[in-house]
């Protein structure tokens, strides 16, 4: 019992070391403080991937009763490794990922065009915002074939949990 209590709180040091690390990035008055804008940031940066309703909620935890636009240390710390600890919005593994473009592509051609991929980001499900398209695009859409080779774009996203 006492192995079990001495690795979680190896785990949970080794979390807060991380999240101090991850926080301190965007720290830029050192202050203990980070804008609001940037706590996804973080979180993504700790290998979390919480939908924007997720995030939106988790922001929420963490605010002050009064939002200031800024997200205190102090209050972040217990929340986020309490998410990592449960190991809370978890990437989407590689061969689901996979089967979600297989579906947007029925003839199986093994990519989408540049058009395709905007008409299901856009009008599907959670609808990205333009910002998050152009991001996704820049880095999705081979420049030659305007269109994504998803295997190779699934590969290059997928998080190495090892």
């Amino acid at each position: 019992m006492a192995d079990d209590r001495d690795r979680d709180e190896v785990a949970v040091a080794e979390f807060h070391k991380k999240i101090k690390e991850a926080f301190e990035v965007f720290d830029h008055e050192s202050n203990n403080t980070v804008d609001v804008r940037e706590v996804g940031t973080i979180i993504r940066s700790l290998g979390c991937c919480p939908s924007e309703g997720e995030l939106h909620d988790l922001i929420a935890e963490v605010e002050e009763e009064e939002p200031t636009g800024y997200i205190r240390f102090e209050k972040f710390l217990p929340v986020m490794t309490e998410v990592l600890l449960e190991r809370r919005y978890r990437p989407i593994p590689e061969d689901i990922l996979l089967r979600a473009f297989e579906v947007l592509d029925p003839d199986k051609r093994g990519f989408l065009s540049k058009d395709e991929l905007i008409k299901y980001m856009t009008e599907e499900g959670e609808p990205f915002s333009l910002e998050e398209m152009e991001e996704m695009l820049s880095a999705a859409i081979d420049p030659e074939s305007n269109s994504i080779n998803y295997k190779d774009y699934i590969t290059m996203m997928v998080i190495d949990e090892n």
